[in-house]
């Protein structure tokens, strides 16, 4: 249960408030002005707070500065809740470090909402699953719009779960978000004309993917499935192109993945025309085991359908359940209920160069 500190000192309002945070079943640590309120930010470490800034002994922005000056508590979401609506208190707000600023009077539905998004952004932000280049990527757009409404970033950057054979994008669909996985694992499929599926890609945690087709103004080349329960953040198509448009360092992150994208894919192709059906079924379990083995687990265990890693491979799933058999045989893999264990990774790689 999220724990949730809320710093007003109208005594009506404060017990309203708590009930609404109660209803939507938040633990709610109340204090009744701003000294009390750092107080129990220390004893408790809350999820959220939520500051009045209008309150007697110390006024919701000394609150905000209080708790910048400790290092447990400075990164905690701050709302400013007030009835001054004036667009400079807004921005001192902003100024002064807070995540967002609810004015009253306001409804439960906005209160909530808002509880909602800085909840979520700081599981994105705090997640030791952001690479640099996406951590970046987030400063700039919290840069943007910090004297904004913080409304209209939510429209703009969005983080979204999905279940396992979802499908995220269509193959001839338009690009309208690109995206980040955060949680999970992406497959790209292409589909031929006779229903053949060929796994284009697999995307882990780290990966940004779907960003091809909006540079060249086209629609997706693949379909996007979940191979799993996987989370992303989704950023919209305009701004991603205005990012990119504006900031050097974004586009030339994009431009090294496009050409990173271009060999791997000229590789995959040379494989699927010119290796023998050994190499093609070593280099897939290969492939499976640099991406998705994130425990450095010796004994890395596959789990797919034949006829995934069939399309991976670029073989027949007949041909594929055949090259597994001499591979147990060989003593390379380990097959058990439908996973393949991997024995021998060095003897693997050996088949691939």
């Amino acid at each position: 249960m999220k724990k949730i500190l809320l710093i007003e000192d109208h005594e009506e309002l404060r017990i309203n408030t708590a009930e609404i945070l109660e209803l939507a079943s938040y633990e709610t640590i109340l204090a009744e002005n701003g000294k009390i309120g750092i107080l129990k930010a220390i004893e408790f470490k809350p999820d959220l707070i939520i500051c009045d800034i209008m309150m007697p002994i110390l006024d919701g922005y000394g609150v905000l500065q209080a708790l910048q000056n400790n290092e447990e508590l400075k990164n905690i979401p701050f709302i400013f809740l007030t009835a001054k609506t004036e667009r400079s208190d807004f921005r001192k707000g902003m100024e002064f470090g807070a995540d967002d600023y609810i004015s009253k009077p306001f409804s439960a539905t906005e209160l909530l909402n808002a509880i909602d998004i800085r909840l979520k952004k700081n599981n994105v932000d705090s997640s030791a699953l952001l690479s640099p280049e996406v951590q970046d990527l987030m400063k700039l757009i919290d840069s943007k719009f910090k004297d904004e409404a913080l409304l209209l970033k939510c429209a703009f950057v969005s983080v979204n779960n999905y279940q396992k054979k979802q499908i995220i994008f269509s193959e001839g669909n338009h690009p309208y978000k690109l995206f980040y996985i955060t949680e999970g694992k992406v497959q790209l499929t292409k589909c031929n004309d006779i229903g053949k599926v060929l796994i284009t890609d697999l995307l882990n945690a780290g990966d940004f993917f779907g960003y091809l087709p909006i540079l060249e103004s086209s629609t997706y080349k693949d379909t996007a499935v979940c191979f799993d329960e996987v989370e992303l953040i989704e950023i919209a198509k305009d701004y991603f192109i205005e990012l990119i448009t504006q900031h050097a360092p974004t586009a030339s992150k994009f431009t090294q993945l496009l050409a990173n994208n271009i060999s791997s894919l000229e590789e995959q192709l040379i494989g699927l025309a010119y290796n023998s059906l050994r190499k093609k079924v070593a280099e897939a379990i290969v492939k499976l085991e640099k991406k998705y083995n994130d425990s450095l687990d010796t004994n890395f265990v596959i789990k797919m359908s034949r006829e995934n890693l069939a399309t991976i491979a670029g073989t027949a799933t007949e041909s594929l359940i055949r090259t597994l058999k001499d591979f147990s045989q060989e003593k390379l893999i380990e097959m058990n209920n439908g996973n393949i264990k991997i024995l021998n990774l060095n003897a693997l790689k050996h088949l691939v160069i």
